[in-house]
């Protein structure tokens, strides 16, 4: 029987640092569902097919199979039997995947494939909706969020160092309407799962978080 945690909470929070490490830490497979997406566009451009044309893509989406799989404790991204890990981080791959990732049909199918692979191993999934939708049946799930003026505190110290000039005020308003968006979107708007735990790491450090998490996991 699989183990699944979800991990959901808004942008800027930390949840894919936190679930990549989570998922090292227990032998757990972190689903990248972003990577996920990426190989589905891989697709539609292999066959030719526009980012226009929905009737297309809803077809294109039942010849489709994506996993995530660990060589050498590298993830890799299999389409439909194929290794794609190395062809899906394009600037046309990325265009495209922001296109397509808007369809219904899409996040249909991959809502399938996520279901299907944390029916098969222990799984770690961090996202918007993972908890309320894609694993609402999630034997751990994790509300992840931090104040606003941390995330945009860590945002600013991250753009630093990579020698850019940033301003706290401009990153802090992008945060708070980025919050607001995914918070009222009509599909599967970000909200904290009812039987989630809340987590503020605010105050903590990374390992701080991903011991609070264990901690959580280990008293259940």
């Amino acid at each position: 029987m699989s183990y699944q945690i979800a991990i959901d909470g808004p942008a800027g929070a930390g949840k894919s640092t936190i679930a990549k490490k989570l998922a090292k830490n227990l032998n757990f497979i972190y689903v990248d569902t972003g990577a996920m997406y990426r190989a589905i566009a891989l697709y539609l451009i292999r066959k030719g097919i526009h980012s226009s044309d929905s009737a297309a893509i809803e077809r294109a989406c039942q010849e489709v199979e994506v996993e995530i799989a660990y060589k050498d404790g590298e993830q890799q991204v299999i389409l439909n039997e194929e290794n794609v890990t190395g062809l899906i981080r394009t600037e046309e791959v990325g265009n495209m995947t922001s296109a397509v990732s808007v369809y219904p049909a899409v996040r249909k199918k991959l809502l399938e494939l996520q279901r299907a692979l944390a029916e098969k191993a222990d799984v770690i999934m961090d996202g918007r909706d993972i908890g309320t939708c894609v694993l609402p049946q999630a034997d751990l799930k994790i509300y992840l969020t931090a104040s606003v003026e941390a995330r945009a505190d860590r945002r600013y110290q991250e753009l630093l160092a990579k020698g850019q000039e940033p301003v706290l005020a401009e990153i802090a308003k992008d945060i708070e309407e980025r919050d607001y968006r995914d918070m009222h979107r009509e599909i599967a708007p970000l909200k904290q799962a009812e039987d989630a735990v809340y987590l503020d790491s605010s105050d903590m450090g990374i390992e701080e978080v991903i011991q609070a998490i264990l901690k959580i996991k280990a008293d259940r």
